[in-house]
């Protein structure tokens, strides 16, 4: 059974559109940078379903791009949360914002 490329892109919109209210409602930076993983999962089911609409390997190697840069926003981002974690016992957004220097 062939699903055609439109069933993707709806899932792949409900998703972002999921992804992008968790990042603007939580205020946990873990649960944020899930939201963002989540968005950008998004994206890789759009260009994957595109390029196979149009028969193109170009959106499977640009999902390829957009996981190495993904791998390494993790590898930063979770490094940055658990330096202020072992400082401040929390992960809450709010609380990030009141830091000094």
């Amino acid at each position: 059974m062939i699903v055609a490329a439109g069933w993707y892109m709806a899932l792949a919109a409900a998703l972002f559109v999921i992804g992008a209210l968790g990042l603007l409602l939580r205020r946990n930076a873990l649960v944020m940078f899930m939201c963002i993983e989540l968005m950008l999962n998004a994206v890789n089911l759009t260009l994957i379903s595109a390029g196979r609409a149009l028969n193109d390997l170009n959106g499977q190697v640009a999902v390829f791009v957009v996981l190495v840069v993904a791998a390494a926003e993790v590898v930063v981002g979770l490094a940055i949360i658990v330096a202020v974690f072992r400082r401040r016992a929390t992960a809450s957004v709010d609380e990030l914002s009141e830091l000094r220097g």
